[in-house]
């Protein structure tokens, strides 16, 4: 019998009937939400926050900072694999896409102005991704993420 993949991405149908207008515009139109007006930018407890189609592990709390920007923004994924990156031509001028590996959704873009250890600022929209607090992590299916926030104490 062969293993069903832990994260996997739903058909069209579902997906649309998952997510709300503005998550499917950001997720699966290129979309970006507004500034300062999204569920994240400010949110400071302890957590993981996953892609909002396939719960894909993508940015730790540990690594958010305040970027000024007005959208959640990290040094560095949680775990690389969940990440894939490509270049967007969109505003004319050449910049970093991100999105999930497995549902292939548009998360927003890095950019290499970011903070140490890494350089870098993963500027992403809050419609692309579920907080699941450090608490709920294993009840939720993450419980192997909850090593990360033991470490901090």
């Amino acid at each position: 019998m062969t293993e069903k993949p832990r994260y996997s991405r739903p058909d069209d149908a579902m997906i649309r009937q998952m997510l709300d207008d503005n998550q499917f515009h950001v997720t699966q139109r290129e979309g970006t939400e507004r500034p300062f007006d999204n569920a994240y930018n400010d949110e400071k407890r302890d957590g993981l926050f996953v892609d909002i189609v396939s719960g894909e592990p993508l940015f730790s709390s540990l690594d958010k900072f305040d970027s000024g920007t007005g959208w959640p923004s990290f040094t560095q994924p949680v775990d690389p694999q969940y990440i894939k990156t490509k270049t967007d031509f969109k505003l004319i001028l050449p910049r970093t896409e991100v999105r999930s590996a497995v549902a292939d959704s548009h998360l927003g873009h890095v950019f290499k102005d970011g903070p140490a250890p890494t350089g870098l600022r993963y500027c992403m929209n809050s419609a692309a991704m579920r907080f699941i607090p450090k608490d709920e992590l294993e009840t939720e299916g993450y419980g192997e993420y909850l090593s990360l926030f033991e470490q901090k104490n």
